[in-house]
């Protein structure tokens, strides 16, 4: 009696879970079968999918406290408020907490052998983050939710990845290569340009919501665009770095 009960809820859970996951799965498998050379281990891949998981937790609490703190400094629904929450306080606390993860289970992993493995393994960290974030967006809101977001959010956070994943690999590669300065600096690179670009997406949208979305729409056509071809160039360019 109890479990037909539970039935039907357990079984709209699911479907939104199913709704919520599958994008990013899709996602992960794509940038995986563009590698050319040797394919990550499953194991290294779900280090990142939970370092992903990990990092989403990581920027929910430092989101939480530092918008508290800016509401108290910054009259809220203002320009200066909002540039400061998308860029500062959701695109560094998100960003800065996948690099974290991303770097902690791959850069000194014996499988990253080829500059392309930095984009599979911070596309892969990017969309574990989405994954869990999709996950409890989609049992807050519902179905609809997860349509959208499928189409926006989870390949946002993958196109934030592609960039993360670019200068990322270059880092590593001049790591090995003994330049340890242009290493840095590609690391530094790694985080800026996602966070530049998330702070823009989340910036745009928010902006849009009362006119129609238009550029909201043709900023995330670029960015999908851009990303796509990165991949495909950082794929077909990719070479052994040890």
């Amino acid at each position: 009696m109890f479990y037909y009960l539970l039935e039907p809820i357990m079984t709209y859970n699911f479907f939104l879970i199913a709704a919520a996951v599958i994008p990013a799965i899709i996602l992960m498998v794509r940038v995986w079968r563009a590698d050319r050379y040797e394919k990550e281990s499953p194991w290294l891949m779900w280090q990142l999918v939970k370092g992903g998981i990990l990092s989403s937790l990581l920027a929910m609490v430092e989101e939480r406290v530092c918008s508290r703190i800016l509401g108290l400094a910054v009259p809220e629904n203002t320009v200066l408020y909002n540039v400061i929450l998308y860029f500062v306080i959701v695109a560094v606390a998100e960003e800065s907490s996948k690099y974290i993860f991303l770097k902690r289970n791959s850069w000194n992993s014996p499988e990253f052998t080829t500059q392309y493995d930095g984009v599979i393994y911070a596309v892969v960290t990017s969309l574990g983050f989405g994954l869990w974030e999709n996950i409890s967006y989609v049992l807050q809101y519902g179905f609809r939710t997860a349509v959208v977001r499928a189409v926006t959010a989870i390949p946002g956070h993958a196109c934030f990845g592609v960039f993360m994943g670019v200068f990322y690999g270059f880092a590593r590669k001049y790591e090995n290569y003994g330049k340890p300065g242009l290493s840095k600096a590609c690391r530094f690179l790694s985080v800026l340009f996602p966070v530049l670009l998330h702070g823009a997406y989340d910036y745009i949208a928010t902006m849009e919501r009362t006119s129609g979305g238009w550029y909201f729409l043709a900023f995330i056509i670029v960015l999908f665009a851009v990303s796509f071809a990165l991949v495909g160039r950082a794929s077909k360019k990719d070479r052994h770095i040890v």
